[in-house]
């Protein structure tokens, strides 16, 4: 019997050749079970498929992930996607990135309605009261945790201190902001390259946890393997997906239309927003609030809080945003308010999520066969650095809503204070999950409901 040596303690032994079926499974459960949005998505994939099955080695899920790291949209849906990919085929790249965001899809559509419906009465308003500084504070959090990645040295952090006075001071829209980062990346590279080189980061470690089906040395399989005729097909049918609805959105509706603006909108936000979930946030925020007027401000924090509550992408937000824009804007009239909400919140969906499809079908036999170093990477260097600015901006518009719901001339809400700063020490000091964070101030929330009037009479009230 084989000893296992301290260095590696599981089973040197590859596990089973994985079954198409039992693929499908577990893509259909981290669909359910994914909370903590992409760092705990993430985690929860390494865990399950790097460390548990051992479907896939340490390095070669490292190589993937740090692909879908310089693409925009939803790299942990985008990782799920790839893996899926280059475990089964095409389809099985599509199936894993469709179970990722099919049950986050239904649950938003039922709580968007909800929220509707139910939106006003006291408890409802109470538990969001509560949530609203929680995601503040989460919206901080992640400024924190993607600086720790991106700002690694001065030059990167002069580029996020100037995106957030441009897009604070200056309101400049967020894909000029980007448009500058790249072109100082691209220059930035050629006279200061180690200012602009990644490293660290999800490269970090390189831990084996014994023999995967996809191993360090795994041949490249047939279908991963780079051929122009394969990214050309793949190309052309993202395009012909995507043309054919705007095309019959346009020829139906016309394109001044809620749902062909709707669509037009959510794939420039696709392919603009460099960063993850939290990078496109201020770009729909500024596209949905202040240019279409689609929803108002509250609501848009409403349903971050609604996203952060709920399994699957924090970028499925745009799916409330969808939802509540069809319901203002009844683009299928008065009597057919519900299904016109509901066509908007899938329509921004799928054009939301149809570039990271194309981007890692298209993309991935490119990564396999080079397993290397990808090249040019200096102007998503520069963006990332940018985006730390953008969500900081978010973060402070968040908090002067929140604290000072009245303006600048009124009374701080000091309750909401204490509950961002319990959830933000929380977060940073005590390690603790978004979703217990969450879910304590949404009781705190409920619990002032319930003795406010008690502390009114008493001249405590905040």
């Amino acid at each position: 019997m084989k000893k296992k040596s301290a260095d590696n303690p599981v089973n040197s032994l590859a596990p089973p050749t994985i079954t198409f079926l039992s693929a499908c499974l577990f893509w259909l459960k981290l669909g359910f079970i994914s909370f903590g949005g992409p760092a705990g998505q993430i985690a929860v994939m390494h865990q399950e498929l790097v460390e548990r099955k051992r479907w896939i080695s340490e390095r070669r899920f490292l190589h993937a992930l740090n692909y879908c790291m310089l693409l925009p949209g939803p790299e942990a849906q985008q990782l799920a996607t790839y893996l899926g990919w280059l475990m089964h085929r095409t389809w099985g790249g599509i199936i894993a990135g469709l179970f990722f965001i099919l049950p986050s899809l239904f649950l938003l559509i039922f709580l968007s309605w909800l929220y509707i419906r139910f939106g006003h009465i006291a408890e409802v308003a109470a538990v969001l009261y509560g949530i609203k500084p929680a995601v503040t504070a989460i919206v901080l959090f992640a400024a924190h945790r993607i600086s720790t990645r991106a700002l690694k040295n001065g030059v990167m952090w002069i580029i996020a201190g100037a995106s957030f006075l441009a897009i604070f001071a200056l309101n400049l829209p967020f894909p000029l902001i980007v448009l500058v980062a790249a072109l100082v990346g691209a220059i930035g590279s050629r006279f200061a390259p180690e200012k602009f080189a990644t490293g660290g980061g999800h490269n970090a470690s390189q831990k084996s946890y014994g023999s995967a089906v996809i191993d360090d040395h795994t041949p490249i399989p047939e279908h991963a393997k780079f051929r122009w005729s394969h990214l050309i097909i793949i190309v052309l049918v993202g395009l012909i997906l995507w043309g054919s609805v705007v095309g019959f959105l346009c020829w139906q509706y016309g394109w001044n239309h809620t749902f062909t603006q709707i669509s037009w909108f959510f794939t420039k936000a696709a392919l603009l927003t460099f960063g993850g979930a939290y990078a496109v946030l201020p770009y729909v925020y500024q596209g949905t609030v202040e240019h279409y007027h689609w929803l108002s401000a509250t609501q848009m924090m409403d349903g971050l809080a609604l996203g952060e509550t709920t399994p699957g992408p924090l970028i499925m937000i745009v799916t409330f945003v969808g939802f509540l824009s069809g319901w203002s804007q009844l683009p299928l009239g008065d009597d057919a308010a519900l299904l016109g909400a509901t066509i908007a919140a899938c329509l921004a969906t799928y054009f939301t999520f149809l570039p990271s499809f194309v981007f890692i079908l298209a993309g991935g036999p490119l990564v396999e066969s080079t397993q290397g170093n990808l090249k040019f990477t200096a102007p998503l260097t520069a963006i990332t650095a940018a985006v730390v600015g953008v969500i900081l901006n978010l973060a402070v518009f968040f908090a002067w809503h929140i604290f000072w719901p009245t303006g600048s001339n009124g009374t701080p809400d000091y309750a909401a204070l204490l509950i961002f700063v319990a959830a933000l020490l929380a977060l940073l000091r005590y390690k603790v999950g978004v979703i217990p964070v969450i879910a304590a101030c949404a009781s705190v929330g409920l619990l002032l409901t319930f003795i406010k009037p008690w502390l009114t009479q008493q001249g405590l009230v905040f």
